[in-house]
């Protein structure tokens, strides 16, 4: 069993619309990831939300994901190095098991998902926050990304799918700008794996999270 760190680990949060490139950012960064989407609830739990008007589940309303879960996993790893964290079927909106997630002696690691921004707030007053992302691509760019990627990955049927890429693409830029207010840095690519160099840089502060630059799709 490995030691606890000497040095207690930090967190970037990285959060964004679904579809916007997330997952493939965190891989590209080098860094150990957790992944937020892992604390969705399960399609049985009857605190989920519905889509106004419909009976689809709202997958993209932060009742659906179990917030408290994910903060216990995001300090267990800053303090101990490694967490006990589950593993979920996105197809089957169910969790299948769990695992350890391990980040060895790593001072920096990335949590991304669709809800990250939601515990910006509680990770900084935990003293465990690096920095805060929000990735952004422009709505149609982001659309186009989601609905092949869960297609390919068969995550919900087709019609679901169409309709959840609809809505989504037609808010996008309300998603983004809650999750700006709620403490997260929008900004493309580029920029973000910059800020997450400078955040697993020695003695180097990110620059700040608010007052995000506007983004053009």
């Amino acid at each position: 069993m490995s030691s606890p760190p000497s040095t207690p680990a930090r967190v970037v949060l990285l959060s964004g619309p679904s579809g916007s490139g997330k997952s493939l950012l965190a891989a590209e960064s080098g860094l150990p990831v957790l992944r937020l989407d892992d604390f969705y609830k399960e399609c049985t739990d009857p605190t989920l939300p519905q889509v106004e008007g419909s009976s689809d589940i709202d997958w993209d309303h932060p009742l659906s994901w179990d917030a408290d879960a994910a903060v216990a996993a995001i300090t267990e790893l800053c303090r101990t190095g490694r967490a006990t964290v589950p593993v979920y079927d996105i197809s089957k909106s169910a969790r299948t098991g769990e695992e350890t997630l391990g980040i060895g002696s790593q001072p920096l690691f990335i949590a991304e998902g669709i809800f990250a921004a939601e515990i910006v707030r509680r990770c900084e007053e935990l003293g465990v926050l690096a920095d805060a992302l929000c990735l952004s691509r422009g709505p149609v760019r982001t659309f186009r990304r989601r609905f092949l990627r869960d297609l390919r990955e068969a995550r919900k049927s087709v019609p679901f799918l169409l309709r959840r890429g609809w809505r989504l693409m037609r808010t996008e830029r309300t998603i983004v700008a809650r999750q700006t207010a709620l403490g997260a840095y929008a900004c493309g690519k580029d920029e973000a794996l910059a800020r997450l160099a400078a955040a697993a840089a020695p003695a180097t502060v990110p620059g700040p999270r608010t007052h995000p630059r506007p983004l053009v799709p």
